[in-house]
C-alpha cells in the first residue's frame, strides 16, 4: 500500500479510496506539514490503518519545550484565553507535570472538574472498557450507560427526569428553553406567557447567548449585545429587591447558584433561598439551581442545596460529573418535564456511552457518605489552616466557602499571588473581580497536600508587598 506521511508522525495507509481531496502542498508546507510521495492525497473512510511513525518519540523530544508550544499556540489558536505560561503534559492524583517535568500541586481541578484528581484508576478502567465497546451512537438510539446514569441521578436527587448536554452552559440553555416551554404549556390561554428571567449579581451561568444573558459580568456580555432580552439582575441575597421582580405572568424562572463560584465564592443564606422558593411558587415561576460548579460533592454534600432543605424545579450540572470528559445535565421534576415534547430540544453528542460510563464511575464514588464526609472534614481543616496562616495578613479581607470550594478575598488583585504560587509549584485560580483566590482542589486531596498548599499560599502573599522571602 502507498501511504501519506506527515511530519506529525502518523502514517495513514490507503486501503480504500472512494473520494479524493486535492491538497495544496505550498499551504501545507507553510504550516509545517510535509507530504512525502504523491501530491494528491487519497482519503479513506474505511480500512484506515493508523500507525505511529518510528521517529515519533524523537520528534516529541525535539523542539517541543514550553516556549515552542506557547509560540505555536499563539499562531494557531483563536486568542480567547489569557493562559498562564505553563504547558502541562501529564497528571496523577493531585499532581500535574509540565513538559519539562516540573511538578505542581493542583488546586484548580481544571476549574472544579477533576473531582477524583488525574488518572483515577476506577475512572480510567470505566473509560477504557467502554471505549472498547461503544463510544457514540447519537440520541437516535437508546444506550445502556445513559439510562444507568439517569437512574443514579434521579435516585440521588429531587428530580424525576434528566436531560443530558455537553457542558454547563448547554445545560443552562436547555433550562431556559424548558422554563419558557413550561410557561406556555401551563398557560395555554395566555396571549403572552411569562418569558422573563431573574438572575443575580456575581452570577455566572455560561458563555452561550442565553446563559450569557443570565451572567452578571458586563464585560462578558457587552461585546456580544444584544444578548437574550428579558433578564433582570438583583443583588445576590437581597430579598426586598427580588420581591419586586418575581411576578406572575412575567417571570418564567429564577436562576441562582446556591454557592457562587466564578463570582467570588459566595454562599446563599437559607432565608434567601426559601424566599425564592416561596416567591416562585406564588408567581408560577420555576426555581433553577445552577450547581455546575458547586454541586456533586464540592461542598461536602452531594448537592449544594441539600443543607438548606430547599429544592428547585430544575437543577443544572456539569463540570465534575464525568471526571474530565465533557458532559452536562439538567435535572427536573415530572411537572416540568411533562411540558417537553419530542423535538423540543436535542443534542448529537450528549449522553453518549463513553461519557456516561465515565460519569457513573465518578458518581458512584463521590456519592458515598464516607467520601462526602471526608470532603467536609478536609474543607474545614483547610479553612482553619488558612485562617491560622493567612488570616493576620493585612491584605486578606475574608476566607470563605464550604467544603472544598474556598475563596480568599484580598484588598488588591490576586494575580501576583497566583503567579507566586505557580512559581512555587502550586496551581490556584482567581474569582470575583480578580481579587479572590479560588481554591477548588480535587476532592481526593489529602490533608498533607492541603498543608503544603497553605504553606505556599502564606509565602505567596508576600508577593503583594514586593517581597518573596
Amino acid at each position: 500500500m502507498s501511504s501519506l506521511q506527515m511530519t506529525s508522525g502518523v502514517a495513514v495507509s490507503q486501503a480504500f479510496n472512494p473520494r479524493r481531496l486535492a491538497l495544496n502542498p505550498e499551504r501545507l508546507r507553510s504550516r509545517g506539514i510535509r507530504l512525502q510521495g504523491r501530491k494528491e492525497a487519497i482519503l479513506s473512510c474505511v480500512n484506515v490503518d493508523v500507525k505511529p511513525s518510528p521517529d515519533i518519540a524523537a520528534k516529541k523530544m525535539e523542539g517541543n519545550g514550553s516556549k515552542e508550544i506557547m509560540e505555536a499556540e499563539a499562531k494557531l489558536i483563536v486568542g480567547t484565553y489569557a493562559r498562564a505560561p505553563l504547558v502541562l503534559a501529564s497528571g496523577k492524583g493531585c499532581k500535574l507535570y509540565d513538559v519539562e517535568g516540573r511538578e505542581y500541586l493542583d488546586l484548580t481541578s481544571g476549574i472544579a472538574v477533576n473531582a477524583l484528581g488525574h488518572c483515577d484508576s476506577d475512572w480510567l478502567k470505566a473509560v477504557i472498557e467502554q471505549a472498547n465497546l461503544l463510544t457514540h451512537v447519537s440520541n437516535v438510539y437508546y444506550s445502556v450507560p445513559q439510562v444507568e446514569l439517569a437512574k443514579r441521578l434521579v435516585a440521588s436527587s429531587f428530580a424525576d427526569r434528566v436531560f443530558f448536554s455537553n457542558s454547563g452552559t448547554e445545560a443552562n440553555e436547555a433550562a431556559i428553553k424548558f422554563a419558557r416551554k413550561f410557561q406556555r404549556h401551563s398557560n395555554p390561554d395566555a396571549k403572552e406567557p411569562a418569558t422573563e428571567f431573574v438572575s443575580f449579581s456575581h452570577s455566572f451561568h455560561g458563555r452561550t447567548m442565553g446563559a450569557l444573558a443570565l451572567t452578571s459580568k458586563e464585560q462578558y456580555r457587552t461585546p456580544f449585545e444584544p444578548v437574550m432580552p428579558g433578564v433582570s439582575f438583583v443583588e445576590f441575597g437581597d430579598i426586598e429587591a427580588s420581591k419586586k421582580l418575581i411576578q406572575r405572568g412575567k417571570t418564567a424562572a429564577v436562576f441562582v447558584e446556591p454557592v457562587q463560584g466564578e463570582g467570588g465564592i459566595y454562599s446563599a443564606r437559607k432565608e434567601f433561598l426559601q424566599f425564592l422558593r416561596d416567591a416562585c411558587d406564588e408567581a408560577g415561576a420555576l426555581l433553577v439551581f445552577d450547581e455546575v460548579q458547586c454541586g456533586l460533592g464540592r461542598t461536602g454534600q452531594l448537592w449544594a442545596h441539600e443543607p438548606y432543605g430547599i429544592f428547585p424545579d430544575i437543577m443544572t450540572l456539569a463540570k465534575p460529573l464525568a471526571g474530565g470528559l465533557p458532559i452536562g445535565a439538567v435535572l427536573l421534576t415530572e411537572r416540568v418535564a411533562s411540558a417537553i415534547n419530542y423535538g423540543d430540544h436535542g443534542s448529537t453528542f450528549a449522553g453518549g456511552p463513553l461519557v456516561c460510563s465515565a460519569a457513573i464511575s465518578v458518581l458512584d464514588k463521590i456519592s458515598k457518605p464516607g467520601f462526602l464526609s471526608s470532603v467536609s472534614e478536609k474543607g474545614q481543616y483547610f479553612k482553619n489552616l488558612l485562617t491560622q496562616k493567612l488570616g493576620k495578613n493585612p491584605h486578606v479581607k475574608e476566607i470563605r466557602g464550604l467544603g472544598l470550594i474556598i475563596g480568599i478575598e484580598l484588598d488588591v488583585s490576586a494575580s501576583p499571588v497566583v503567579d507566586a504560587c505557580r512559581n512555587s509549584g502550586l496551581l490556584v485560580l482567581t474569582a470575583g473581580k480578580g481579587n479572590v483566590v479560588r481554591l477548588v482542589p480535587p476532592l481526593v486531596i489529602t490533608q498533607e497536600e492541603l498543608s503544603q498548599a497553605a504553606e505556599i499560599l502564606a509565602n505567596a502573599l508576600l508577593a503583594l508587598d514586593g517581597s518573596d522571602s
